[in-house]
């Protein structure tokens, strides 16, 4: 008598029933495919904007958004150009013979508008402020609220302020502004001022302009923007051009304690509004999803379907599917089942080979074929194989009622 041995139980990584390479790629090559023509779009967008946008109010930049006529015209009446690009080189330049342009007064952090309004408000030099809007009027412009945008794009000066009356009609027609403290409010539109003159001390003064559109290249030749940009940025000998950058130290600083910003100080307070609405959007989504599903409810069938038909049908998958593995599995499976409750082993046990074949061995002790194998084998290579698997199975069962 050959002795039965246990061997190792190999489990297969996959099954012949998990999806092919080319089953998934033929399920997600159209997902992949609009991802690709949305990433691809997100690219040229990006690339068509940025190339437009390409230095914008920058007196460097020749492009049609930046301000590098300006400059010029500005350098053939004596007036010098510096570009700054940190708050302390801002504040250093500041003095009665410096006009200092603010060309994003808004994206600029409290501590570095105050730090700003400190040095310009007793220098004796101008501040011109570029589309101020609530974030940094109340530091930079006290007493001015912005308004709705005007209407109209050229709009007439209607007012006493020389430079204003001189350029004639310009193309001021940004946001408009409430200000009682106003030395000189022009170029109204429906009642609301787009420029105004602030007096500060040591005759120095504030000017508040609500469009950038008479500092462009592209626009500087139309209406009295250029008269109205010489005049407003050259009434001193020295021109201090403020670009905020990220590189700016004192950009970082949250409060007056210098402290580090966090990234839920970055998020702006919309975008976490929205946030809470996805997300309070998706929770209903679940729950109506789930009200549709309902309990689960037994159900009579409304025919009989009997056992032999059930696993034709069920023979007749795996073989469509060439899943001889499965088929092997369930033909083995039942058999241990069916083997220990002749063996007297525990159904618990049934499917453990230490348990299993050496109840199997007791009860045939001169049988010679590897019981180890035939249970618990590797999976049948082809058809042949696991009909051939089938029959001894049932031979093996039919023996052991027999002995």
């Amino acid at each position: 008598m050959t002795e039965a041995t246990s061997p190792t139980t190999s489990v297969s990584p996959t099954t012949s029933v998990s999806p092919t390479p080319r089953q998934v790629w033929t399920r997600s090559r159209g997902l992949l495919a609009a991802l690709a023509v949305l990433l691809l779009a997100g690219i040229v967008l990006a690339a068509v904007n940025s190339g437009d946008k390409h230095g914008a109010l920058d007196p460097r930049s020749a492009d049609r958004y930046g301000s590098r006529a300006v400059a010029e015209l500005l350098a053939d009446r004596g007036v010098s150009t510096r570009v700054v690009t940190t708050t302390d080189e801002a504040v250093a330049a500041a003095g009665p013979d410096a006009t200092l342009l603010l060309t994003t007064p808004d994206l600029l952090t409290e501590p570095q508008q105050e730090a700003l309004r400190a040095a310009t408000e007793t220098s004796g030099g101008r501040t011109v402020l570029i589309e101020p809007g609530a974030p940094s009027l109340g530091v930079l412009a006290p007493g001015v609220r912005a308004e709705d945008p005007a209407t109209d794009a050229t709009l007439e000066p209607d007012c006493a302020l020389p430079a204003a009356t001189r350029a004639g009609k310009a193309e001021t027609g940004g946001l408009r502004y409430t200000a009682g403290n106003a030395a000189d409010a022009c170029y109204p539109s429906a009642g609301r001022p787009t420029l105004l003159r602030l007096t500060a001390g040591h005759s120095g003064d504030t000017v508040v302009l609500g469009s950038r559109d008479i500092l462009l290249n592209d626009r500087l030749d139309d209406q009295g923007n250029a008269s109205l940009a010489l005049q407003l940025l050259g009434s001193r000998p020295h021109l201090v051009w403020y670009l905020p950058s990220l590189a700016d130290p004192s950009a970082t600083e949250a409060g007056g304690e210098g402290g580090d910003r966090s990234f839920s100080d970055l998020i702006p307070s919309g975008w976490l509004w929205g946030l809470l609405q996805l997300t309070f959007a998706a929770a209903l989504a679940a729950l109506w999803r789930a009200r549709r599903l309902g309990p689960l409810v037994t159900e009579r069938l409304p025919v009989a379907i009997r056992a032999s038909e059930s696993t034709e049908g069920r023979a007749r998958l795996y073989r469509k599917a060439n899943a001889r593995d499965r088929a092997a599995d369930v033909l083995r499976s039942a058999t241990r089942s069916r083997l220990a409750l002749l063996l007297g082993v525990p159904t618990a046990q049934a499917h453990t080979a230490d348990t299993l074949l050496p109840a199997l061995s007791a009860q045939l002790p001169h049988a010679t074929r590897d019981f180890g194998a035939l249970l618990f084998g590797p999976t049948p290579a082809d058809d042949t194989a696991l009909i051939a698997l089938a029959d001894q199975l049932d031979a093996l069962e039919r023996e052991v009622r027999t002995s």
